[in-house]
């Protein structure tokens, strides 16, 4: 048995996916702790996993970002990607270290599972391998590595068909200047921590990890030339979506009427005019079916639904997507993943946070349309709904994805990494180095 440590910021579309892994680990026999909001709580507990509350500095109500960030509200492209990484990412760090710190000290721990945005196990890396845990990040959004072969992270650019690595080489000193702020943020913090500057940017400590396990598929991700020897793909790990009750309408879901599922996830899903009302508005008058998600939104906050439109707060998506024609998003990568494991082709829209890099990669690997605009017109949607379910292009690039999919280890990969950190650790081999370490 193994004693793991798993860590997230408190977003339910970073967390998730860890849950669903942390209860795997819990029925094989593990002793799991959970690092993260206070709100999920119990959805920590229902895995078997222990809780560990971060800080309330640290600590956010995902549902009601804006109370807590009201300037985020105004900002748009890279400067939101700015802000987020400075306040949201950035600031937390030290607080969440030394949640992980007094974890592992209150109980050792062989390895530290986190996912991209907890800058706080970065810390950990500053100690010998001798005396910490394995680091192994876990990539619940787009893989964010810096790299010669893909445009800085946030600009939503797939590579370029031509002087790829001079336009990426360009952009980078834009790039730096925009994150500058967030980068001395946590230099800051990482020299009260060790006294010592961190050695590398956010966007590049992934490469000092003892694995980073990418929660995908290679084809779903841009190449790269100077791939980190540890990056590992797994395929998509999500909790199943079959756990929630069929609603009343769905025998309508009968194959007459090809299904057009619509949603903004469980974050982004303030403003309906980013996905939902204008895919409603778009396909008022199309012999297609409209099924709504509000990611837990009241029905009633939904705008008129016309004739062909069904809605519900959450729906069975093991159920669902089997009969989905074409999967609208406003960009969330769960999502996305998701619906790319049962070969759903995807109409994506813009946002914030990680979104431009969702649809930039949905467009570049052929499974849909990217519709840059973060309110799009019921006009742009229609056009790019209809085109993904008349070109059966889309739909056999997605199909060619979800064989990926099926063909990836999963669960099974994921702990073939973690074990064997945990086998190689010096610990495990009596080095006397690993002694002395836990000593100090």
């Amino acid at each position: 048995m193994s004693s793991i440590v798993f860590a997230s910021i408190p977003v339910h579309g970073h967390i998730t996916p860890l849950l669903a892994v942390a209860e795997k680990f819990v029925k094989r026999g593990d002793d799991v702790r959970f690092v993260t909001g206070s709100r999920y709580a119990d959805k920590v507990a229902a895995t078997g996993a222990s809780f560990v509350p971060l800080p309330p500095e640290a600590d956010f109500d995902d549902r009601n970002i804006a109370e807590s960030f009201p300037e985020r509200a105004r900002l748009r492209g890279l400067k939101a990607v700015a802000f987020d990484i400075e306040n949201v990412f950035s600031r937390p760090a030290k607080l969440q270290y030394d949640a992980i710190d007094a974890a592992i000290a209150a109980q050792p721990a062989d390895a530290v599972l986190a996912e991209q945005n907890f800058l706080g196990a970065a810390f950990l890396l500053a100690h010998q391998r001798a005396a910490r845990p394995a680091v192994v990040i876990c990539g619940v959004i787009p893989l964010c590595i810096d790299s010669r072969d893909t445009a800085p992270f946030g600009m939503g650019l797939p590579p370029a068909r031509v002087l790829n690595r001079h336009r990426n080489a360009a952009l980078a000193p834009l790039h730096r200047r925009i994150l500058r702020q967030g980068n001395r943020t946590l230099n800051d913090l990482h020299r009260q921590v060790h006294g010592l500057d961190m050695p590398d940017t956010m966007m590049n400590w992934y490469r000092r990890a003892d694995a980073f396990v990418q929660f995908s598929v290679s084809a779903f991700e841009y190449p790269m030339s100077d791939t980190p020897t540890a990056l590992h793909f797994v395929g998509p790990l999500s909790a199943a979506g079959s756990r929630i009750p069929l609603p009343d309408w769905w025998g309508e879901l009968d194959g007459t009427r090809p299904v057009i599922h619509v949603t903004q996830g469980t974050f982004a899903n303030g403003d309906y005019d980013q996905a939902i009302a204008p895919t409603l508005h778009a396909l008022a008058d199309e012999d297609v079916l409209v099924v709504v998600a509000t990611g837990g939104r009241p029905l009633d906050t939904l705008p008129p639904l016309p004739g062909n439109a069904r809605a519900a707060n959450y729906l069975p998506y093991d159920e669902l997507l089997p009969r989905t024609a074409v999967y609208v998003t406003n960009g969330g990568y769960g999502g996305v993943q998701y619906a790319l494991r049962y070969g759903v082709p995807i109409v994506a829209t813009g946002g914030k946070e990680d979104k431009p890099e969702v649809g930039a990669r949905v467009a570049w690997s052929g499974v849909g349309r990217r519709i840059r605009s973060e309110r799009p017109t019921a006009g742009a949607l229609r056009r790019d709904i209809l085109a993904v379910l008349h070109e059966p292009r889309y739909r056999q690039a997605s199909k060619r994805i979800a064989a990926d999919m099926a063909a990836a280890p999963g669960f099974a990969g994921l702990a073939e990494v973690v074990d064997g950190l945990i086998a190689d650790s010096p610990a495990s081999h009596g080095d006397p180095a690993a002694v002395d370490a836990e000593k100090v």
